[in-house]
Protein backbone atom coordinates (compact mmCIF):
# COMPACT_ATOMS: atom_id res chain seq x y z
CA UNK A 1 0.00 0.00 0.00
CA UNK A 2 2.82 2.74 0.93
CA UNK A 3 4.59 2.15 -2.65
CA UNK A 4 1.08 3.01 -4.15
CA UNK A 5 0.65 5.72 -2.18
CA UNK A 6 4.31 7.12 -3.10
CA UNK A 7 3.69 6.31 -6.86
CA UNK A 8 1.07 8.13 -6.76
CA UNK A 9 2.91 11.59 -4.91
CA UNK A 10 5.88 11.11 -7.32
CA UNK A 11 3.35 11.02 -9.85
CA UNK A 12 0.68 13.59 -9.23
CA UNK A 13 4.20 16.07 -8.74
CA UNK A 14 5.67 15.06 -12.30
CA UNK A 15 2.27 15.77 -13.38
CA UNK A 16 2.61 19.45 -12.17
CA UNK A 17 4.91 20.23 -15.19
CA UNK A 18 1.90 22.02 -16.61
CA UNK A 19 3.69 22.41 -20.28
CA UNK A 20 1.03 24.08 -22.06
CA UNK A 21 0.39 26.77 -19.03
CA UNK A 22 4.29 26.97 -18.91
CA UNK A 23 4.75 27.63 -22.99
CA UNK A 24 2.01 29.89 -22.89
CA UNK A 25 3.47 31.85 -20.26
CA UNK A 26 6.51 32.10 -22.10
CA UNK A 27 4.72 33.98 -24.84
CA UNK A 28 2.81 36.07 -22.30
CA UNK A 29 -0.65 34.17 -22.54
CA UNK A 30 -2.53 32.08 -20.14
CA UNK A 31 -3.66 29.08 -22.65
CA UNK A 32 -6.60 28.61 -19.96
CA UNK A 33 -8.10 32.05 -20.88
CA UNK A 34 -8.05 30.99 -24.84
CA UNK A 35 -9.94 28.61 -26.94
CA UNK A 36 -11.60 25.56 -24.58
CA UNK A 37 -9.77 26.99 -21.68
CA UNK A 38 -8.61 23.73 -21.55
CA UNK A 39 -4.50 23.26 -20.61
CA UNK A 40 -3.90 20.24 -22.73
CA UNK A 41 -2.17 19.82 -26.27
CA UNK A 42 -5.26 20.02 -28.71
CA UNK A 43 -6.13 23.66 -27.31
CA UNK A 44 -2.27 24.34 -27.85
CA UNK A 45 -2.35 23.39 -31.31
CA UNK A 46 -5.46 25.33 -31.97
CA UNK A 47 -4.51 28.54 -30.23
CA UNK A 48 -0.94 28.83 -30.99
CA UNK A 49 0.22 26.27 -33.88
CA UNK A 50 1.29 22.92 -34.60
CA UNK A 51 4.61 23.65 -32.85
CA UNK A 52 3.14 24.81 -29.97
CA UNK A 53 0.79 21.58 -29.90
CA UNK A 54 3.89 19.11 -30.53
CA UNK A 55 5.93 20.89 -27.74
CA UNK A 56 2.95 20.58 -25.30
CA UNK A 57 2.48 16.84 -26.33
CA UNK A 58 5.63 15.72 -25.61
CA UNK A 59 6.17 17.53 -22.65
CA UNK A 60 3.28 16.06 -21.38
CA UNK A 61 4.14 12.35 -22.40
CA UNK A 62 7.95 12.65 -20.96
CA UNK A 63 6.54 13.89 -17.75
CA UNK A 64 4.71 10.74 -17.19
CA UNK A 65 7.70 8.78 -18.59
CA UNK A 66 9.40 10.72 -15.88
CA UNK A 67 7.66 9.62 -13.07
CA UNK A 68 7.73 6.27 -14.16
CA UNK A 69 11.30 5.77 -13.99
CA UNK A 70 11.88 7.50 -10.98
CA UNK A 71 9.47 5.33 -9.00
CA UNK A 72 11.32 2.33 -10.78
CA UNK A 73 14.60 3.49 -9.78
CA UNK A 74 13.14 4.05 -5.62
CA UNK A 75 11.72 0.62 -5.90
CA UNK A 76 13.44 -1.54 -8.28
CA UNK A 77 16.06 -4.15 -7.26
CA UNK A 78 17.15 -7.38 -8.71
CA UNK A 79 14.76 -10.09 -6.93
CA UNK A 80 11.21 -7.78 -7.06
CA UNK A 81 8.55 -9.33 -8.05
CA UNK A 82 7.85 -8.86 -12.13
CA UNK A 83 4.19 -8.03 -11.36
CA UNK A 84 5.22 -4.64 -8.50
CA UNK A 85 7.28 -3.34 -11.49
CA UNK A 86 3.44 -3.05 -13.53
CA UNK A 87 2.12 -1.90 -10.41
CA UNK A 88 4.99 0.68 -9.87
CA UNK A 89 4.15 1.50 -13.43
CA UNK A 90 0.64 2.08 -13.57
CA UNK A 91 0.39 4.18 -10.17
CA UNK A 92 3.23 6.35 -10.91
CA UNK A 93 1.47 7.06 -14.24
CA UNK A 94 -2.03 7.82 -12.95
CA UNK A 95 -0.25 10.16 -10.33
CA UNK A 96 1.18 11.78 -13.33
CA UNK A 97 -2.34 11.89 -15.21
CA UNK A 98 -4.12 13.40 -11.66
CA UNK A 99 -1.63 16.13 -11.39
CA UNK A 100 -1.77 16.95 -15.42
CA UNK A 101 -5.97 17.40 -15.06
CA UNK A 102 -5.96 18.80 -11.19
CA UNK A 103 -2.96 20.88 -10.83
CA UNK A 104 -3.51 22.44 -6.92
CA UNK A 105 -1.43 25.56 -8.15
CA UNK A 106 -3.60 26.30 -11.35
CA UNK A 107 -6.97 25.99 -9.20
CA UNK A 108 -6.78 22.33 -10.37
CA UNK A 109 -7.93 23.12 -13.60
CA UNK A 110 -5.06 21.08 -15.96
CA UNK A 111 -5.58 19.40 -18.94
CA UNK A 112 -7.63 16.42 -19.92
CA UNK A 113 -4.66 13.79 -19.56
CA UNK A 114 -4.71 12.24 -22.78
CA UNK A 115 -1.19 12.99 -23.89
CA UNK A 116 -0.06 11.57 -20.33
CA UNK A 117 -2.05 8.64 -21.13
CA UNK A 118 -0.16 7.71 -24.44
CA UNK A 119 2.98 8.41 -21.67
CA UNK A 120 1.64 5.64 -19.68
CA UNK A 121 0.97 3.12 -22.28
CA UNK A 122 4.40 3.27 -24.10
CA UNK A 123 5.77 2.66 -20.49
CA UNK A 124 3.44 -0.37 -20.45
CA UNK A 125 3.36 -2.83 -23.30
CA UNK A 126 5.12 -1.88 -27.03
CA UNK A 127 1.67 -3.93 -28.65
CA UNK A 128 -0.64 -1.59 -26.89
CA UNK A 129 1.95 1.38 -28.16
CA UNK A 130 0.92 0.02 -31.31
CA UNK A 131 -3.03 -0.34 -31.17
CA UNK A 132 -3.13 3.14 -29.61
CA UNK A 133 -1.22 4.51 -32.93
CA UNK A 134 -3.46 3.25 -35.27
CA UNK A 135 -6.58 3.56 -33.48
CA UNK A 136 -5.93 7.33 -32.35
CA UNK A 137 -4.27 8.59 -35.61
CA UNK A 138 -6.83 6.27 -37.66
CA UNK A 139 -10.05 7.92 -36.36
CA UNK A 140 -8.01 11.65 -35.91
CA UNK A 141 -7.08 11.60 -40.11
CA UNK A 142 -9.82 9.90 -41.00
CA UNK A 143 -12.74 12.47 -38.65
CA UNK A 144 -10.33 15.21 -37.82
CA UNK A 145 -12.00 14.74 -34.35
CA UNK A 146 -9.28 14.85 -31.88
CA UNK A 147 -11.98 14.25 -29.06
CA UNK A 148 -13.00 10.92 -30.82
CA UNK A 149 -9.39 9.51 -30.91
CA UNK A 150 -9.07 10.34 -27.58
CA UNK A 151 -12.16 8.57 -26.44
CA UNK A 152 -11.60 5.75 -28.20
CA UNK A 153 -7.75 5.17 -27.53
CA UNK A 154 -8.80 5.07 -24.09
CA UNK A 155 -11.43 2.80 -24.31
CA UNK A 156 -9.20 0.53 -26.28
CA UNK A 157 -6.96 0.94 -23.64
CA UNK A 158 -9.40 -0.32 -21.51
CA UNK A 159 -10.13 -3.61 -23.44
CA UNK A 160 -6.31 -4.49 -24.25
CA UNK A 161 -5.84 -4.31 -20.10
CA UNK A 162 -8.45 -6.71 -19.39
CA UNK A 163 -8.01 -9.10 -22.41
CA UNK A 164 -4.20 -8.84 -21.83
CA UNK A 165 -4.98 -9.52 -18.01
CA UNK A 166 -7.02 -12.54 -19.06
CA UNK A 167 -4.98 -14.30 -20.85
CA UNK A 168 -1.50 -13.91 -19.44
CA UNK A 169 -0.11 -11.91 -22.33
CA UNK A 170 2.26 -8.79 -22.71
CA UNK A 171 2.43 -6.66 -19.72
CA UNK A 172 0.56 -9.19 -17.98
CA UNK A 173 2.40 -12.17 -18.63
CA UNK A 174 3.73 -14.06 -15.08
CA UNK A 175 1.46 -11.78 -13.04
CA UNK A 176 -1.12 -13.57 -10.66
CA UNK A 177 -4.83 -12.64 -11.43
CA UNK A 178 -5.14 -10.59 -7.75
CA UNK A 179 -2.75 -8.24 -9.44
CA UNK A 180 -3.83 -8.21 -13.64
CA UNK A 181 -7.21 -7.46 -12.04
CA UNK A 182 -6.03 -4.44 -9.58
CA UNK A 183 -4.56 -3.00 -12.98
CA UNK A 184 -8.07 -3.29 -14.63
CA UNK A 185 -9.96 -1.67 -12.01
CA UNK A 186 -6.97 1.58 -11.99
CA UNK A 187 -7.39 1.59 -16.16
CA UNK A 188 -11.42 1.82 -15.79
CA UNK A 189 -11.05 4.92 -13.28
CA UNK A 190 -8.64 6.29 -15.23
CA UNK A 191 -11.11 5.57 -18.43
CA UNK A 192 -14.32 6.56 -16.43
CA UNK A 193 -12.07 9.95 -15.66
CA UNK A 194 -11.43 10.76 -19.17
CA UNK A 195 -15.14 10.36 -20.51
CA UNK A 196 -16.34 12.73 -17.36
CA UNK A 197 -13.86 15.48 -19.00
CA UNK A 198 -14.62 14.51 -22.37
CA UNK A 199 -18.38 15.01 -21.28
CA UNK A 200 -19.03 17.93 -23.96
CA UNK A 201 -17.14 16.67 -26.42
CA UNK A 202 -19.42 13.57 -26.33
CA UNK A 203 -22.45 16.09 -26.43
CA UNK A 204 -21.24 17.91 -29.43
CA UNK A 205 -19.93 15.18 -31.14
CA UNK A 206 -22.98 13.55 -30.93
CA UNK A 207 -25.32 16.83 -32.39
CA UNK A 208 -22.76 17.40 -35.14
CA UNK A 209 -21.06 20.57 -33.15
CA UNK A 210 -17.71 19.39 -32.25
CA UNK A 211 -14.66 21.74 -33.42
CA UNK A 212 -12.41 19.85 -36.30
CA UNK A 213 -8.74 19.88 -35.61
CA UNK A 214 -5.93 20.08 -38.55
CA UNK A 215 -2.16 19.77 -38.14
CA UNK A 216 -1.06 21.58 -42.04
CA UNK A 217 -3.84 24.62 -41.76
CA UNK A 218 -4.80 27.09 -39.70
CA UNK A 219 -7.54 26.01 -37.29
CA UNK A 220 -10.59 27.91 -37.89
CA UNK A 221 -13.81 27.89 -36.47
CA UNK A 222 -16.25 27.49 -39.17
CA UNK A 223 -19.96 28.43 -38.81
CA UNK A 224 -22.23 26.66 -36.30
CA UNK A 225 -19.21 25.00 -34.54
CA UNK A 226 -18.45 25.42 -30.97
CA UNK A 227 -15.85 25.79 -29.72
CA UNK A 228 -14.10 22.33 -27.36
Amino acid sequence: MIMRIVCLVIGYLCGLFQTSYIYGKMFGIDIREYGSGNAGTTNMLRTMGTKAGLITFLGDVLKTIAAVLICLAIFYRSDVNPELLQLIKIYAAAGAILGHNFPFYLGFKGGKGIACTAGMIITLDPTMVAIGLVIFFGIFFTTHYVSLGSICLYISFLIETIVMGYLNYGMFKSITPGIAIECDIVVALLTAMALYRHRQNIVRLATRTEKKTYLTKKNKETEGEKQA
